[in-house]
């Protein structure tokens, strides 16, 4: 079962920074999840549309510029990186799973690959492009087919993963309160990964593990090797 760092690794250092990027990586996990919305057509990488919860700032993340939101401090001194700074510290080393929040992310995300892939080298096989926004991810898809989907739910669908493989995604991303062994067997025959969030204890990792999940996202990934 892969362990995917959730916003890094955010159980210890400030969710979606570098310095939690960075931590995930020295973890060895498996892969790193992380949020982007778009601010003056750059993306960033952050959770809420507001900046409260994950700033030393006060307000909607659409009322600051780009230069505005990057003098803020998400937390231990760092900034709120651009998805082009992860993608250079991450450069391949594990999965990335790029989460598109913002309902105007996916024109940009497909513009800043074609960059990366260029000036980076960037592998679109280390990338996984996740959405609660299944119209976000079938954008995706029409104009990059070689790219992975993690079709996200909170639900447990009367159709289980239909809805993925309808999409063309590669994996399933549920929400651990909603997930059975009907979900997994129906997603393992249909080709899906099934990924779950968020997974912070061992019970629930063992409970995952016994389902047959094949990955979990956690925000301590390097205790999660002793789970």
């Amino acid at each position: 079962m892969q362990i995917i760092a959730h916003r890094g690794a955010s159980g210890f250092y400030p969710e979606n920074t570098l310095l939690a990027i960075e931590q995930a990586l020295l973890a060895n996990a498996d892969g790193i999840e992380i949020d982007v919305f778009c601010v003056e057509n750059e993306l960033v990488v952050i959770h809420d549309e507001n900046v409260n919860r994950t700033t030393n700032g006060t307000g909607l993340l659409q009322d600051f510029t780009l230069k505005q939101l990057q003098q803020l401090d998400a937390g231990s001194g760092q900034q709120v990186p651009t998805l082009w700074q992860v993608l250079q510290l991450v450069n391949n080393q594990t999965l990335l799973n790029i989460e598109l929040k913002g309902a105007d992310t996916a024109k940009p995300l497909l513009e800043l690959l074609k960059k990366a892939e260029t000036q980076l080298n960037t592998d679109p096989q280390k990338l996984v492009i996740s959405s609660f926004n299944h119209h976000l991810l079938k954008q995706v898809k029409s104009q990059r087919s070689d790219l992975k989907l993690g079709a996200l739910t909170a639900s447990l669908p009367l159709d289980y993963a239909a809805f993925a493989s309808e999409l063309g995604a590669w994996s399933v991303n549920c929400d651990k309160g909603f997930i059975n062994q009907q979900m997994v067997l129906d997603a393992h025959q249909r080709g899906l990964k099934v990924w779950v969030y968020t997974v912070n204890d061992a019970v629930t990792a063992a409970k995952m593990q016994q389902l047959g999940v094949d990955g979990i996202f956690c925000n301590y990934p390097l205790e999660a090797r002793s789970w």
